[in-house]
C-alpha cells in the first residue's frame, strides 16, 4: 500500500523543470544578486518589452500579482461607487472580488456548458444605464467569445477588461488573448502556463493613456515626480527577480502549451476509445440560450463524460476541466485512493459566496453555473508529466465506470 503512495500522479509537480531551464533560471538569479536592483529596474523592463513583442501589445506593465491587475485596470478606467460590471459567476474569486474592492458592484451572468465561458448572450440581459464594464474570463486557457463582447460594448458604450489569468499563449485568430479588449490582466502564479516563482501579474493595453494610469498607480499614483502623488494608487509593483525569471520562461513558453495540448489530445483520444464520451457535434453557441443548450447536451446521458472543447482559436490547456454527469465527488474520492490528485475548479458559483450575499442572489438564478459546480473535475496536465502517469488517470477513470482501456 505504500508503494502505492510512493507512486503518486500529481495533480501538479512544479519540480519537475528541465537541467537547462533550472541552470538559466539560477543565472538570472545570479544576474539579479550581482546587480543589487531589486524593485523596478532593467529585468521589468527588459521582461515587458519581450512580453509586448510576443503579445503584439503596444504596451506592457509588470504588476504583483494577476488580482492586482484587475484591480489596476478597473481604478485605471475610473470605475467606482455606483459603477456596475459585468463578470462570469463561474470563475476565481479575483475577478469578481476586485470588482467590490474598487466600490463597484458585480453584475454576475451564467455561462456556458460546452466551453464554460461567460455567454454573451447571458451578459447582454444584464446591462443597464450603470454598467460601465464587462469582464469575460478566459477560463482555464480557452479564449471567451470575444467577437459577441465587442458587440456588445460597440453598442453600450462600456469598457473590456479581459481575464487572461488562466490564458497566456492562448489566441484569436491573429490575436493573443489579453490583447483584444481595452485592457488585458494576467497572472503568473507558479501553477500558470507563464509561471513566476512567486506572485507576479501583468496588465496589457493598447492605450498610450491608460498605460500612463497603470504605470503611476503601480507606484503609490505618482506619475514621474518622486513623493508627488497624483493619484491614489499603491504597491502594485512586479519584483526584479520575478521579471528576470518570467523573462527565461517566456523563451519555452509555446513548447510548454504544446505539451500540455499533447496531454490534452491523449485525454481525448483515451476516452473517446474507452466508450465514457463521443465527440461533441455542434459548434459551441455561446450567443444562444443557453438553458437550451445545456438541455441538449443531457441528451447524451448514456456517456458519462463531456469532454473540454476547442471551440475557438488556440486553446492553452492551463486546466483540463471533464465534466461527470453523475458520482463527480465518489470518483474524485476513487481516483484519491489509488493515489491520482485532482482538482475540482469551481466547487460554488460566485453568487453563491457567503461574501456577496448583500448583492440578493438566491440558489437556481443561475443553474447551468452551478450545474458544473457539481460536475467539473481537473485531471493532471502539467508539462513534464509521464505518459505511463497519464495513462493510469485514464485507466482510473475507466475503471470507476466499469469500463476497459
Amino acid at each position: 500500500m505504500e508503494q502505492k503512495k510512493n507512486l503518486a500522479v500529481p495533480f501538479m509537480d512544479l519540480k519537475r523543470i528541465s537541467a537547462f531551464e533550472k541552470k538559466s533560471l539560477e543565472e538570472a538569479f545570479c544576474r539579479v544578486l550581482e546587480s543589487g536592483r531589486y524593485i523596478l529596474s532593467g529585468e521589468v523592463k527588459k521582461f515587458e518589452d519581450s512580453v509586448s513583442r510576443y503579445l503584439d501589445i503596444k504596451h506592457c506593465i509588470g504588476v504583483s500579482s494577476g488580482s492586482d491587475a484587475i484591480l489596476l485596470a478597473l481604478l485605471a478606467l475610473g470605475i467606482g461607487p455606483g459603477d456596475k460590471v459585468l463578470c462570469p459567476t463561474f470563475t476565481f474569486f479575483a475577478t469578481a472580488g476586485s470588482i467590490a474592492r474598487v466600490g463597484a458592484q458585480p453584475v454576475f451572468a451564467d455561462v456556458c456548458p460546452r466551453c464554460f465561458q461567460l455567454s454573451p448572450f447571458e451578459a447582454q440581459s444584464r446591462i443597464d444605464s450603470y454598467t460601465r464594464g464587462i469582464i469575460p474570463v478566459h477560463l482555464f486557457g480557452q479564449c471567451a467569445e470575444m467577437a459577441g463582447f465587442k458587440k456588445i460594448k460597440e453598442k453600450n458604450n462600456i469598457f473590456i477588461i479581459e481575464d487572461s489569468a488562466q490564458a497566456f499563449g492562448a489566441s484569436l485568430g491573429n490575436k493573443k488573448a489579453g490583447a483584444v479588449g481595452d485592457v488585458g490582466c494576467f497572472s503568473f502564479f507558479p501553477t500558470k502556463n507563464l509561471a513566476a516563482l512567486g506572485e507576479a501579474g501583468l496588465v496589457v493595453t493598447a492605450s498610450d493613456e491608460i498605460a500612463r494610469t497603470i504605470r503611476a498607480l503601480r507606484v503609490h499614483g505618482s506619475f514621474k515626480v518622486k513623493y508627488s502623488h497624483e493619484l491614489i494608487g499603491g504597491n502594485f509593483r512586479m519584483d526584479e527577480l520575478q521579471a528576470a525569471f518570467l523573462d527565461v520562461r517566456l523563451n519555452a513558453v509555446d513548447k510548454l502549451i504544446e505539451e500540455r495540448t499533447k496531454n490534452a489530445q491523449y485525454y481525448e483520444q483515451a476516452f473517446l476509445s474507452s466508450g465514457l464520451a463521443i465527440p461533441c457535434p455542434d459548434p459551441c453557441l455561446c450567443q444562444a440560450d443557453q438553458r437550451w443548450e445545456m438541455n441538449n447536451l443531457e441528451k447524451d446521458g448514456c456517456y458519462p463524460l463531456y469532454l473540454p472543447q476547442t471551440v475557438r482559436g488556440r486553446h492553452s490547456f492551463n486546466q483540463y476541466v471533464i465534466r461527470v454527469k453523475k458520482d463527480r465527488d465518489k470518483l474524485r474520492a476513487y481516483l484519491n485512493d489509488q493515489g491520482i490528485q485532482t482538482e475540482i475548479y469551481y466547487p460554488l458559483p460566485l453568487h453563491l459566496q457567503p461574501c456577496f450575499s448583500s448583492l440578493g442572489y438566491q440558489k437556481g438564478d443561475f443553474p447551468i453555473a452551478e450545474k458544473l459546480s457539481q460536475e467539473v473535475l481537473a485531471l493532471p496536465i502539467f508539462p513534464g508529466i509521464l505518459e505511463e502517469e497519464l495513462e493510469r488517470v485514464v485507466k482510473g477513470v475507466c475503471q470507476f465506470f466499469g469500463r476497459s482501456f
